[in-house]
């Protein structure tokens, strides 16, 4: 029961999240080929397959399980529900046949006991990267969301999974593939996928999941006879130049994750999860339609930074026994340098940065990979994830944002 309900709130979360922007976005559009049709946007929907292969990234994987078998494959089934901009709209010229939606996955590893079949509710985005020809072309999306139905580490029936440790995990998926149009409605597709589910550090163990494998899919694009004659316009618009100019993002977040505690012995899990708070403060040039970079002063607090205990310790910590160092060595300050890929609705960054201020777990270099979702011209919500050393994981960074000088490109 409780599966079923993580299950229909991410899919409302996901479906609020992508209902509610569409319409804002619909209302700043202003396509000079307004005219010749009176909508923005083309709905589609498409349907793929996902043979995968199992990165073999600890002995669980190996055969170290009571099956004693080794897990290497995976299969998936994928349904999305799209919108793309009209086809030679400006700005499907601009962003490169840009499309967004929601989808939904079905996850197979072929051992439902030891891993689960988990089911994926996520948001993606794609666009055109190079047109070879009129009929084929090459695209990448990505996928971001949530996925549940985990069979999870359990000391008494599941005791050798030490790569899942929640029944609800986050789902990171690219894809990279080739778009045969065989009619302005219909397309194949086929290229290679990459997946990678874990918990964000919020719960011990968290080795996490990656997969890399085929893709292969149909589309179907519902075009009305009028969405398809800007292609056929002589007068069809260029975009407009972009004006350059610098804007400032303000992110307030919040989450929580697991921490190993500081023994005698080395390191043990922690007995709790610890909150996170910080923000960033960030000027970032605007270079173009869909890059922006700059850098950001980055504060955190973490409520478990620098716990240590003093005890011998031979099992599970007790909470009694772990000792708090003084309020000032949980925050730090630190610099980094962004760099955002920017599309309609979604934003993508990445940031490598370094705490000048912080000490013991906090004197770290990190590294941010960040999705921000327009809610307004001015305002968005911030999913991110932070690491250390670009493989051990930090914390989630779930929070709210707003824009100052924040320029309108209406078309």
């Amino acid at each position: 029961m409780n599966n079923a309900k993580r299950i229909w709130r991410a899919i409302v979360f996901l479906g609020i999240i992508f209902v509610g922007i569409a319409p804002r976005a619909r209302g700043q559009e202003r396509d000079s080929t307004v005219g010749l049709s009176s909508r923005k946007f083309v709905h589609g929907v498409k349907a793929e397959v996902r043979p995968e292969y199992i990165f073999q990234t600890h002995s669980f994987l190996e055969g170290d399980n009571p099956e004693g078998k080794l897990i290497r494959g995976a299969f998936s089934y994928h349904l999305k529900y799209f919108l793309r901009y009209r086809p030679g709209s400006v700005a499907a010229r601009a962003y490169g046949d840009v499309y967004q939606g929601i989808g939904f996955g079905y996850y197979t590893f072929g051992e439902p006991r030891l891993l689960g079949d988990p089911l994926a509710f996520y948001l993606f985005q794609g666009a055109r990267v190079a047109r070879f020809s009129p009929r084929v072309s090459f695209h990448y999306e990505w996928n971001l969301g949530l996925s549940a139905g985990w069979k999870t580490f359990n000391t008494y029936d599941n005791p050798y999974n030490k790569i899942i440790g929640s029944k609800v995990n986050a789902y990171i998926n690219a894809n990279f593939y080739l778009r045969w149009q065989l009619s302005p409605g219909v397309s194949l597709t086929s290229g290679i996928t990459v997946s990678h589910f874990s918990n964000g550090n919020t719960a011990i163990p968290n080795a996490g999941l990656n997969t890399i494998g085929g893709n292969f899919g149909v589309e179907c694009n519902f075009h009305r006879k009028d969405d398809l004659k800007p292609l056929q316009a002589n007068d069809a618009s260029s975009c407009r130049p972009f004006r350059r100019h610098v804007s400032y993002d303000f992110v307030f977040f919040g989450s929580w994750h697991s921490q190993g505690i500081k023994t005698a012995d080395g390191l043990s899990p922690s007995p709790e999860s610890y909150p996170v708070f910080g923000f960033n403060f960030t000027p970032m040039y605007n270079a173009g339609y869909k890059l922006r970079f700059g850098m950001s002063l980055d504060g955190t607090y973490d409520g478990g930074a620098n716990l240590y205990t003093e005890y011998d310790v031979y099992g599970q910590i007790d909470k009694s026994q772990i000792v708090r160092p003084p309020l000032g060595e949980q925050f730090a300050l630190g610099l980094s340098g962004r760099v955002e890929y920017v599309m309609p609705f979604f934003t993508v960054g990445i940031g490598l940065g370094t705490n000048f201020i912080g000490k013991g777990d906090l004197s770290m270099f990190y590294q941010m990979l960040t999705l921000k979702i327009a809610m307004s011209q001015t305002s968005f919500l911030h999913v991110g994830y932070n690491l250390r050393d670009f493989h051990d994981p930090n914390f989630l960074m779930l929070g709210i944002g707003f824009r100052l000088n924040s320029k309108s490109f209406a078309f």
